[in-house]
């Protein structure tokens, strides 16, 4: 109601301005020809003329109609230069803020909700650097000042930052015009006032704060590295840090624009992902899924058996699988690349020195044009009493481990209920165990939609797996029996175990690179810029190591814009682009996501429509028994544009990849309708989910009219 009220008290404003015609008083001839007579009254009455000066200035600006310029010269002309430019100073700063005010409050939130997502990176850039744009906008009258005021109001810019920062930028150009209305005999027109080179020398100035800032930089690089000794000449033009998916894609892309560079890698080529991540836990899943299908055969009109296995043969299938992939990411192809691998601990010295501590012994330094660390990041292993003497194993260590075992262990407890923890629950739950997974979160998968986290919990119970959510663990007991003792609503119990996986989470590797002899910033992660450069502009930083996102692909993806930035930023830096980033949980059924859930929508206050179609009314998901799941849209209320996807179902991940393709090159859902999807195929859901979303919005009333008039046709 309180907008409603303002709205109207504005706009009748406005209207009256005009009705009245109240501009031609505010007109140039008009201020020549009634000069003299307001300065008669001025003599006489000053406290009068300037206060109402004042408030109609105020007024004017506030309500963002025509005068200003013409009442800034009147100052001048009335006033002269310094009592002038003092009102009129203060006069436009007030008004101005009262417009500002007045967008923000009418504005503002509907803008935000309906187009938050898109404008998170303006309202990060106005949070941190508000100031420094409005100044420099403000020093250029060729910006219109009230699209200037009503625009700031829209963004998080403080009002006392936004009054201050007007009321400086704008004093230069006040002194100009005030200064001109003192000789008001010799203005014809404005334009006499704004001339090209007069406005040309204003953008000339609004430049100042850009050279500044620039200016600031180099003096700021200048004070990070004053405490180092900048070697003569360079061994490298990049060092790079780890050999997982960042590391590997850093040194090939210099390594194909023919820049010297050396990968140091002190375990495994290929990283965490290859060795102990996607490629074995996909490969045990793959063996597992086999399992539940015979065991579950009868599904499919064939008998159903029990799966008879050596546990032994599963693991060395795994690592079968890991030694086939190898190659790709081995010494021997690398080097033929172009790239000098070294196998050892890498530590930085100091900006431009990597000392590398040989893994055959020895040591070997380099200096270097640029680093980029991608040392990626490991297990959290929490700290819980009795947990060191349990033989637990986490996601990195289980393989090597297991692959001793003759049998899969018995009974297995899983602590963690994000994606690594149910992976592996239902895998060794399919494959025999008898698994109990525990989470301190209310629900699986936690920063899924509720109704992702219901599924997945059915489908952990369905392949037989032991779900506890909501319990703390307190400690681990070890003896005879092993048990895991957790507590939920005052009480305690105890979940006993052959075996415990440690899944709660993973976290970058922070230490032994010599990062805080350097004085790199680390806060769960690297600290870096958009460009992923750390407070040292040729240090960089990418993967699981620099986050936010610890995904395979996301460190692919960072991989580049380190690589580029670090071997060419003296040109053009990139800023990385995290606007479309998909994910996959791959559990039966799998889960896949990218952009918004309505989980993360509504957090974030981002207006959003819901479209969901169930796969039980997909014809392929029904030949194939893999009814279980749906297709999930968030779309921008009344258009077709894709905020967000949610897919949990057979193949999830595969089916995810066209809407990836539509969000990052914005085609909306008319476009998927539109486009021809092979029958039968479970691609087809993404085709109905988009039908279902236009099958909502048909226009009902043109319908009506065609409906009459086919049966006028009928006679």
């Amino acid at each position: 109601m309180k907008r409603i009220i303002l709205a109207l008290l504005l706009v009748s404003a406005i209207a009256l301005w005009f009705a009245f015609d109240l501009g031609q008083y505010l007109t140039l001839d008009t201020l020549k020809a009634q000069r003299d007579t307001i300065l008669v009254y001025y003599a006489t009455h000053p406290l009068l003329v300037l206060a109402v000066f004042f408030l109609v200035y105020v007024a004017v600006t506030a309500l963002s109609v025509p005068g200003a310029a013409i009442m800034t010269l009147a100052a001048g002309a009335v006033f002269g230069v310094a009592t002038g430019t003092l009102l009129v100073s203060f006069a436009s700063s007030i008004g101005a803020t009262l417009a500002f005010l007045a967008s923000r409050f009418l504005l503002r939130d509907w803008v935000q909700a309906k187009f938050g997502a898109r404008l998170k990176g303006v309202n990060e850039g106005m949070a941190r650097d508000g100031a420094f744009y409005l100044f420099s906008l403000r020093l250029v009258p060729v910006f219109p000042f009230f699209a200037v005021n009503l625009l700031m109001g829209l963004t998080p810019i403080r009002t006392w930052t936004y009054y201050w920062v007007s009321q400086l930028g704008m004093l230069l150009g006040t002194v100009v015009y005030v200064n001109a209305g003192t000789q008001l005999a010799g203005i014809e027109s404005l334009s006499d006032i704004a001339s090209p080179a007069l406005l040309g020398s204003f953008a000339a100035l609004a430049l100042l704060p850009w050279i500044g800032k620039w200016i600031m930089g180099i003096i700021k690089r200048g004070r990070v590295y004053a405490r180092w000794q900048r070697p003569r000449r360079y061994d490298r033009n990049l060092v790079v840090i780890g050999a997982g998916a960042a590391g590997l894609v850093t040194s090939y892309i210099a390594a194909t624009v023919r820049a010297k560079v050396t990968l140091v890698e002190a375990g495994r080529m290929g990283g965490d992902c290859l060795n102990y991540g996607c490629v074995p836990s996909k490969a045990l899943i793959k063996s597992a899924r086999v399992a539940a299908q015979m065991r579950h055969a009868d599904a499919y009109g064939l008998e159903r058996s029990e799966p008879q296995f050596s546990f032994r043969a599963v693991m060395q299938r795994v690592h079968g699988i890991i030694a086939a992939i190898e190659p790709h990411d081995s010494v021997a192809r690398y080097t033929g690349l172009g790239v000098d691998v070294v196998q050892g601990y890498a530590r930085i010295v100091d900006p431009w020195t990597v000392e590398i501590a040989l893994n055959d012994g020895g040591t070997q330094r380099l200096t270097t044009r640029s680093i980029v660390i991608a040392a990626g990041a490991a297990p959290i292993v929490p700290d819980l009493p009795g947990l060191e003497g349990s033989g637990y194993v986490t996601s990195d260590t289980l393989w090597e481990e297991f692959a001793k075992l003759d049998e899969i262990p018995r009974r297995i407890a899983v602590l963690g209920g994000g994606p690594i923890g149910c992976e592996l629950a239902q895998a060794f739950a399919r494959l025999g165990a008898d698994v109990t997974q525990v989470d301190k979160a209310n629900r699986l998968l936690a920063r899924e939609d509720a109704e992702v986290s219901a599924l997945i919990e059915a489908a952990q119970r369905a392949a037989g797996v032991t779900v506890l959510t909501g319990q703390e663990a307190l400690r681990v007991e070890t003896g005879a029996d092993k048990r895991l003792i957790l507590h939920k609503d005052g009480e305690e119990r105890a979940v006993r175990f052959d075996a415990l996986i440690v899944a709660v989470g993973r976290r970058a590797r922070l230490t032994g690179y010599g990062l805080e002899e350097l004085g790199i910033d680390t806060n769960a992660t690297v600290v870096t810029d958009d460009y992923l450069a750390t407070i040292y502009p040729n240090i960089y930083a990418a993967g699981d190591v620099a986050g936010p996102y610890q995904f395979t692909h996301v460190a692919a993806h960072q991989a580049w814009y380190a690589s580029v930035n670090a071997l060419f930023g003296q040109f053009r830096r990139f800023k990385a682009d995290y606007r479309v980033i998909p994910r996959a949980t791959f559990t039966d059924p799998e889960v896949a996501r990218v952009g918004l859930n309505e989980q993360e929508a509504a957090e974030q206050g981002v207006a959003h429509d819901v479209t969901v179609f169930p796969l039980h009314e997909l014809d392929r998901a029904i030949a194939d028994s893999a009814t279980a799941g749906f297709v999930k849209l968030l779309t921008q209320p009344g258009k077709d544009r894709i905020l967000g996807v949610t897919i949990v179902g057979e193949h999830a991940a595969e089916l995810l990849a066209e809407y990836v393709l539509a969000m990052k090159h914005g085609l909306g859902l008319n476009k998927i309708l539109g486009t021809i999807h092979t029958y039968p195929t479970m691609a087809e859901a993404n085709k109905y989910a988009a039908g279902e979303w236009k099958k909502a919005r048909k226009p009902e009333s043109l319908l009506a009219m065609v409906e009459r008039y086919h049966t006028w046709r009928r006679g």
